[in-house]
């Protein structure tokens, strides 16, 4: 399977409001990030650790968590995706303000539909 074809069809779900977050699981996850981040909208990171996975939603709403399946051990990820599902976007003043920058960029590097 290609992972820009999932990456596209979770981004998606996520983008269009069918959900709120994703899980995404590829070989190393660097793929299936890339291609999943060039959605607008999306917010993906891989994270190895539950710090990062959610830091990650507190703190930059973080939307779709991509994992390694070669790099990350089963336990390690029943644990990311619970902390992930768990976490809440805080909306912080300093954590909003540098998200609105960052979709402030994506917004000028969007092109118009045609």
């Amino acid at each position: 399977m290609d992972y820009p074809d999932f990456a596209e069809f979770v981004g998606s779900a996520v983008v269009d409001g069918g959900v709120e977050r994703c899980v995404m699981i590829c070989s190393s996850g660097f793929g299936a990030c890339v291609a999943a981040n060039k959605l607008p909208g999306i917010r993906a990171a891989i994270c190895h650790d539950s710090y990062s996975a959610h830091q990650g939603v507190e703190h930059d709403d973080m939307n779709i968590l991509v994992l390694g399946g070669r790099i990350v051990g089963s336990a390690l990820a029943h644990d990311l995706v619970r902390v992930f599902v768990g976490a809440r976007y805080t909306a912080q003043e300093r954590h909003a303000r540098r998200l609105a920058k960052v979709t402030a960029i994506e917004q000028r590097y969007t092109k118009a539909p045609v």
